[in-house]
């Protein structure tokens, strides 16, 4: 089996380089997704308090039969259950789903720029349960720059790690300094650009037939998924790929046995077009409130 090389994060805490996502894996899919990437090779799993999933991923790593301490599982604080003592409950609610009593990594899902002293009471009551080790290390998502200043201006713990969106359509440059600057991990969700293609504009191109892609992948002999990957692994940022299909499951996991040049890393950057597809962070989100996280 392929050993995993690891990121540091800032606080000493190792974080595998590549993980599974499941955003959008419906619970009926989870187990066996994870079950697969498990027994591939993966150690490190992303789910969320959103993706009403937890239960499954749970379920699918006390299946592997693995040590706990071997798998390292990331989740996500929803709106809806910011404030400090929501938060507090908020780990209460995923550490019930996922039938564990400490997480590797708990982040905020959102900046809630509407509430945002609700945000940062959120962030603080993660420094709490980072204090009382029930988790490991504390982040968020989705921050720009401009909201991690607001953040950090605030409370003590700088975060461990920002997920972003982050593919070579949308390589968030201005982000990732900002992260690097504050010694933040950047994690990137959608990392092969998965949301370029399901976002409905009609300039979504696909990443996967963009034709620096397919060359690059073409001489390599690997797949455009995997010449994603491993830039953004080369770059020092991690990745979550998501996918419930095993063989594709095994492909994003098979990218350490090549290496990009640095021309060829330097022309996926230039694909960058500046276009997000996901939420802007820093405008006010209300359908965000439109649900809340179901009790344990």
């Amino acid at each position: 089996m392929t050993t995993i090389p690891t990121f540091e994060m800032n606080n000493g805490v190792t974080i595998p380089v590549i993980g599974l996502g499941v955003f959008q894996t419906p619970p009926a899919e989870t187990v066996a997704a994870v079950e697969a990437a498990l027994e591939i090779g993966y150690r490190m799993v992303d789910t969320a308090a959103a993706y009403g999933n937890e239960r499954e991923v749970g379920a699918a790593i006390r299946n592997s039969g693995l040590p706990r301490e071997e798998v390292f599982i990331e989740t996500k604080v929803w709106v809806t259950d910011y404030g400090y003592d929501e938060t507090l409950h908020a780990y209460d609610k995923a550490t019930g789903k996922l039938g564990v009593d400490r997480l590797d990594l708990l982040i905020l899902h959102q900046p809630d720029v509407g509430n945002f002293e609700k945000t940062i009471a959120a962030y603080k009551a993660l420094e709490k349960l980072l204090s009382d080790n029930v988790v490991r290390a504390i982040g968020v998502s989705n921050f720009t720059p401009a909201l991690l200043d607001r953040l950090l201006a605030e409370v003590e713990v700088i975060p461990a790690i920002n997920q972003i969106e982050l593919h070579p359509y949308f390589t968030q440059v201005a982000s990732r300094e900002a992260d690097a600057a504050h010694g933040i991990l950047t994690q990137c969700w959608s990392p092969i650009g998965g949301i370029s293609s399901y976002r409905g504009t009609e300039q979504a191109t696909s990443t996967f037939t963009n034709p620096t892609l397919v060359e690059i992948g073409e001489r390599h002999g690997k797949s455009t998924a995997q010449v994603m990957l491993r830039w953004h692994i080369q770059e020092g940022r991690q990745v979550i790929p998501k996918s419930t299909r095993r063989e594709r499951i095994a492909e994003n996991f098979d990218v350490f046995d090549f290496e990009l040049a640095p021309e060829e890393m330097a022309a996926i950057d230039g694909l960058d077009v500046g276009e997000r597809g996901g939420p802007d962070p820093e405008q006010p989100q209300p359908g965000f409130h439109s649900f809340s996280i179901p009790e344990a």
